[in-house]
């Protein structure tokens, strides 16, 4: 039956409404959008980001330095202009400020000559001992540009969404990936399949298709709505984590053919599962397979070789370029490439279960 009649819009667009209508009365809907805001909110806790303020540096600068310049412009860091090394110093004394430096006149010019001019650096003695490194190594590190001799220890400093910034690379940061990957999968997968197969476990679908409704109308309608959500708490786990910068083109573009690719993992677990129990048994046996590749963004010196064995590499390492490393459209192409083919495969393993013994149940 449902492949006699051609695809509807509008019966696709009443299946989606529908869906609307009762889906935030689902306690599976409000899990999809709770789970990713909870999960950011607890790891943020753990680790400190949230009840942990910005370091707050104050700079006095003689001499217009380009490093006090460049300070300013981190986001990471809180900074203050000051006229005065006293007023700086009781500033940092009263706690107002978790460190100070004060640059003197022609301090730019005796680095590059490769003399060592004195720098005052006041430190306070309640600031938190993360905050103190941090504020070090990016001042390290902006000298250590203007001396222009290899330093003998390289400090690396990276923020999320900029190519080359320098603020200190917390384990939150390195966990984004994660929370952004399971406010996708929860949403594509989960929900897409689960709805599914909650209407033929309610037998609404077989009432669906003795209408004109056609079996692949009802998994396009199914399709767009956990398409849509994925989309939706995707970018809010990346605005809730601080990491929703970049190429705007490129970050959508990474993030609509990854809800795309686990949308399409959805409406084939809903396929082949014949109720509830059986699709937590799938999801269950293969979450493993989906979730692998996140790891060797927690662990970097882990070889890359081996997490692009997963497929789903191919739609995490885009997202994680784009907001991580602040890579443009053109540069994750290649990467995207080769997940718009999987696409490709899974839909036409989407038209074979649904035309063949899948679409026999429903009829």
């Amino acid at each position: 039956m449902s492949g006699s009649f051609p695809v509807s819009a509008g019966r696709v667009f009443r299946f989606l409404l529908k869906d609307l209508r009762v889906g935030p009365r689902s306690p599976v809907f409000l899990f999809v959008i709770g789970m990713p805001v909870l999960l950011t909110i607890l790891i943020r806790l753990i680790f400190g980001d949230i009840l942990a303020p910005k370091p707050r540096l104050g700079i006095v600068d003689f001499g217009k330095s380009a490093v006090s310049q460049a300070m300013e412009e981190l986001d990471g860091i809180k900074t203050v202009r000051l006229k005065s090394s006293e007023k700086l110093r009781q500033m940092v004394e009263s706690n107002d400020l978790d460190a100070g430096v004060v640059f003197p006149v022609g301090f730019d010019s005796l680095v590059r000559s490769g003399r060592r001019p004195d720098l005052r650096f006041y430190v306070g003695k309640e600031s938190v001992a993360s905050n103190r490194l941090i504020i070090f190594a990016n001042i390290l590190q902006l000298i250590r540009k203007l001396d222009k001799e290899p330093s003998p220890a390289e400090v690396t400093v990276s923020r999320f969404g900029k190519k080359e910034t320098y603020e200190v690379y917390t384990v939150s940061d390195r966990l984004v990936p994660l929370l952004v990957f399971y406010a996708l999968m929860i949403a594509s997968i989960f929900l897409t399949s689960f709805s599914f197969v909650e209407e033929r476990e309610g037998r609404t679908l077989q009432a669906a298709l003795v209408t004109p409704a056609t079996l692949t109308e009802i998994l396009i309608s199914k399709g767009a709505l956990g398409f849509a959500l994925a989309l939706v708490m995707s970018v809010v786990t990346l605005l809730l984590n601080g990491a929703l910068s970049g190429s705007p083109s490129a970050l959508i573009t990474s993030l609509a053919i990854a809800a795309l690719m686990l949308v399409e993992v959805g409406l084939i677990f809903g396929l082949l599962s014949e109720d509830s129990k059986g699709l937590f048994t799938l999801m269950k046996s293969t979450g493993i397979l989906f979730m692998a590749p996140v790891f060797f963004y927690l662990f970097p010196e882990w070889p890359r070789w081996i997490a692009k064995i997963f497929p789903t590499y191919w739609i995490i390492d885009p997202v994680f370029g784009v907001t991580v490393r602040g890579e443009s459209l053109k540069q994750i192409a290649p990467t995207l490439s080769v997940a718009v083919g999987l696409c490709a495969a899974l839909t036409l393993a989407i038209a074979a279960l649904s035309g063949g013994r899948a679409r026999l149940r429903y009829q």
